[in-house]
C-alpha cells in the first residue's frame, strides 16, 4: 500500500506531537565537508610529496601538521558561519520588537500585504491579520519568516564546528595511516595511502547519499571525483616543482 512509503506518520495525534517537537537540526552537511575537506587535504599533501620524489615520512610529518591546522581553521571558520546566522536572527527579532512598538499600523499592513500575495483576501485575510497581530511572539515570528525569509532557529554553532573538526580529523588520518603502519613495511606507502584515501572519498559520498536518499554509488563517485581531482592537482605541481627542490638539496 502506498502508505508504507511515507517517511511519517500522518495520524492526527501524530502531526500535533510532531509539530509541538523543536527542530531538530542536522549537522550531515558539517560533517560531509569536514570529511571532505579532512581527506583532500591530506591526499594533496601526500600527493605532492610523492610528486616531488621525497620520502614517505615527510609526508606523514606534512600531512599531519596541515591536518591539525586546517582542521582548526575550518572548524572555527564553520563556527562562526553558523554563528552570524544566530546574530542575524536575534537582530531582526530586536528590529521587529522596535518597528511594532514604533509603527503597530504599518507592521500590520505588512502582514497584509505578505498573506495577500499568498492569495487571502477579504474577511479570511482580515482575520489572519488580526489574529497574528493580537499575539507579539507570533507576529514578530511571522515577520522574521515572512519577510526576511529567516528561519526561527538554526544549528548549534559548537555543535557544527565540532561535527567538522572531528569528522576532519578522522577521515584526514586514514591516508597518513599507512605510512606508520609496520604491518605494511615493504610495501609502496603511496599507493597503499592512495588506495585508503579512494575508499575513504567513496566512503563519504555513499553514507552522504544513504542519508539524502540519493544513489550511493552515484554520490560517492561525485565525492571520489572531487578528491582526486584535488590530488592530481598536488601531484603535478610537486612533479612540476620537483628540480627546484633538487637545487635546495645540492645547496
Amino acid at each position: 500500500m502506498g502508505w508504507n512509503r511515507l517517511e511519517h506518520s500522518h495520524d492526527p495525534e501524530d502531526i500535533r506531537q510532531r509539530l509541538a517537537e523543536d527542530p531538530n537540526p542536522s549537522y550531515l552537511r558539517d560533517a560531509i565537508l569536514g570529511g571532505i575537506d579532512g581527506c583532500v587535504t591530506t591526499v594533496a599533501v601526500i600527493a605532492s610529496v610523492a610528486g616531488a620524489g621525497l620520502p614517505g615520512m615527510i609526508a606523514f610529518v606534512l600531512g599531519i601538521a596541515s591536518l591539525i591546522a586546517d582542521a582548526f581553521s575550518m572548524g572555527v571558520s564553520n563556527y562562526q558561519a553558523v554563528k552570524s546566522d544566530d546574530d542575524a536572527r536575534d537582530r531582526l527579532r530586536e528590529q521587529e520588537e522596535r518597528h511594532i512598538e514604533l509603527d503597530p499600523e504599518g507592521e500590520r499592513e505588512e502582514i497584509r500585504q505578505i498573506f495577500g500575495q499568498k492569495g487571502f483576501e477579504g474577511q479570511t485575510l482580515d482575520k489572519i491579520v488580526e489574529t497574528i497581530s493580537a499575539n507579539h511572539r507570533l507576529w514578530v515570528n511571522t515577520m522574521i519568516q515572512e519577510e526576511f525569509g529567516h528561519p526561527l532557529s538554526g544549528p548549534s554553532p559548537w555543535k557544527a564546528a565540532t561535527a567538522t573538526f572531528a569528522v576532519f580529523i578522522g577521515v584526514g588520518l586514514i591516508p597518513l595511516l599507512p605510512f606508520i603502519a609496520p604491518f605494511l613495511a615493504g610495501m609502496d606507502m603511496f599507493i597503499v595511502s592512495g588506495i585508503a584515501a579512494v575508499i575513504s572519498l567513496f566512503g563519504i559520498g555513499w553514507v552522504k547519499g544513504l542519508v539524502l536518499g540519493m544513489s550511493r554509488f552515484r554520490a560517492g563517485m561525485e565525492t571520489l571525483a572531487m578528491g582526486g581531482g584535488a590530488a592530481l592537482l598536488a601531484f603535478l605541481l610537486g612533479f612540476v616543482f620537483e628540480p627546484m627542490l633538487g637545487d635546495l638539496r645540492v645547496g
